[in-house]
């Protein structure tokens, strides 16, 4: 296999750096086997590059940061292909007297390779805490390996969403590459999540103790991310080379159980924040209530991402001139105006104080599902308050009046 070009390598790296999962892996191991660092490394022949770091010693490395190979453990797990577990470097025999651990001052240190699915060598996924620890228990090692599959997992996904989303902007790909792209999405993405998901509930039915929860409810979050991620891509391919969306209109069903259904949703997946709904009595309403409840859920995460983490986020249904209003607003730093101007564009991320989020396709497909209704969605955002509205014709609309105010 050939050496990874310069640019190759910042690209892995980079991509590495965008998948949330890899934080949330980094965080339970910290707090699993109380190490305190934990890292994701692309690792050659001659580089060891960190792609995402927790770092509680104060090491000073970050995500980029590089370490000369020959001064790791990581070259010799990339030849051998194994794991490098040690609980206390003074009593271990063969690395009691090793240069390595001397240089860096660790007493306990864990690595496993993470190998893509196609046998590629990505890097690894270390630990290590100046005291001993016993991270060679069947317990702590079998976390890290289901880690290291799931990064591989996340890793290989992620290679194949942006492959294939640099193809769609290519106006020359034909309609046998939107086929492709679509069966790539619909099976060998979704496959492999749903015999997590399924296999992940099967566990959590059993007695735990909270290192096994932990890890499910990890992996249960990744699987939903992953989840979300797939259908915007799958709604951006269908947008881009498939005529736009598709609705499924309904004006016999009302529209508010959907809203609930999904306010209730992201409200599970954000325990911590405050989700306020005012629910307007709608009337009748002709629309595809999935889509209209999918526009709302992206709006509503986009707010939970990247909004004030202690202020609510407020959500506004009413109907208002003939017109069903949807507003979604929170507090926050307000959006540059030359973001503001592309927002609706795919793959246009916003700045937040945590790392990037997804694709950048959540309020594009937004926008898309309010044109398919033939409607709009506007963003407005000041140093109070940024707010979207999404509009569209109703039918027999009614009065306005609040009939549920819900509040977590």
């Amino acid at each position: 296999m050939h050496a990874p070009s310069e640019q190759e390598l910042q690209a892995d790296v980079a991509m590495a750096g965008r998948i949330d999962a890899i934080a949330a892996i980094l965080n339970v191991i910290c707090r699993v086997t109380k190490m305190r660092f934990a890292a994701v490394a692309r690792v050659t022949e001659d580089r060891w590059i960190a792609c995402q770091v927790r770092d509680e010693l104060g090491l000073g490395l970050r995500p980029g940061s590089e370490l000369a190979i020959e001064t790791t453990i990581c070259n010799d797990i990339r030849q051998c292909g194994h794991a490098v577990v040690i609980d206390h470097v003074a009593e271990d025999q063969r690395f009691c007297a090793h240069p390595i651990p001397a240089k860096y001052g660790f007493q306990s240190y864990i690595s496993l390779p993470v190998v893509l699915p196609n046998g590629e060598f990505f890097g690894t996924l270390c630990a290590l805490d100046p005291l001993p620890a016993k991270v060679s228990s069947e317990e702590t090692f079998g976390m890290f390996k289901l880690f290291a599959e799931l990064l591989a997992f996340h890793l290989d996904a992620q290679k194949k969403i942006d492959a294939n989303a640099a193809l769609l902007l290519d106006a020359r790909q034909s309609s046998d590459l939107r086929e492709q792209f679509i069966a790539v999405l619909g099976h060998d993405l979704r496959n492999p999540l749903a015999a997590i998901s399924a296999g992940s509930r099967v566990l959590m039915k059993q007695q735990l103790n909270d290192q096994a929860h932990d890890v499910l409810t990890l992996m249960q979050g990744c699987v939903r991310r992953m989840s979300g991620l797939i259908d915007n891509v799958l709604d951006f391919a269908r947008g881009r080379l498939g005529g736009g969306l598709v609705l499924d209109r309904n004006a016999r069903e009302p529209l508010e159980p959907t809203l609930l259904h999904v306010v209730d949703e992201l409200q599970t997946a954000w325990p911590d924040r405050m989700i306020d709904l005012s629910l307007g009595q709608l009337g009748v309403v002709d629309c595809d209530r999935a889509r209209v409840g999918q526009l709302v859920s992206n709006l509503v995460s986009n707010a939970l991402i990247h909004g004030a983490p202690g202020a609510p986020v407020r959500i506004g249904v009413r109907t208002e001139g003939g017109q069903l209003v949807i507003d979604v607003s929170n507090a926050g730093e307000p959006i540059p105006a030359a973001v503001l101007d592309k927002l609706f564009h795919p793959f246009v991320r916003m700045a937040s104080q945590s790392q990037q989020h997804g694709l950048g396709l959540g309020l594009y497909i937004a926008s898309e599902i309010a044109r398919a209704h033939g409607g709009t969605l506007t963003a407005t955002s000041s140093k109070d308050e940024t707010r979207f509205t999404f509009r569209t014709r109703v039918s027999g609309a009614v009065t306005e009046r609040i009939v549920q105010q819900r509040a977590s």
